[in-house]
């Protein structure tokens, strides 16, 4: 009977250490938080944005006679900028895209040549 009545004991003590409160420091509980944010910005955030701006600085450097890529795969050459549509010519079609959808430059026109198409 004493036995039992040690380990009642031995288990009350078990679960009053286990109900004391965290004593560690705030900063301590919100590092890990900290470094995941952390963590994101570099991977995650960060490239993105600066994708995001060289995609601007192309699109605002397109000029007529480029050879261009837009996002749904045309192949084409540049004959005709507006505020927010280019048109391009390509094979025997002439079609008017809006500039976002340029996804790349492939080659820049000659810095002296104009294209009268």
């Amino acid at each position: 009977m004493m036995f039992f009545a040690q380990n009642a004991t031995l288990r009350l003590g078990l679960l009053a250490e286990a109900a004391q409160p965290n004593t560690a420091p705030f900063w301590v509980n919100m590092f890990p938080l900290v470094l995941i944010f952390v963590v994101f910005y570099f991977a995650l955030i960060r490239p993105q944005q600066k994708k995001a701006k060289e995609h601007e600085v192309l699109l605002k450097t397109i000029k007529s006679g480029d050879k261009v890529v837009t996002s749904g795969g045309i192949v084409g050459v540049v004959v005709g900028l507006k505020d927010k549509t280019v048109s391009i010519r390509s094979a025997d079609s002439k079609l008017e895209v809006l500039k976002g959808n340029v996804a790349e430059v492939l080659e820049r026109a000659a810095a002296g040549s104009t294209n009268s198409n």
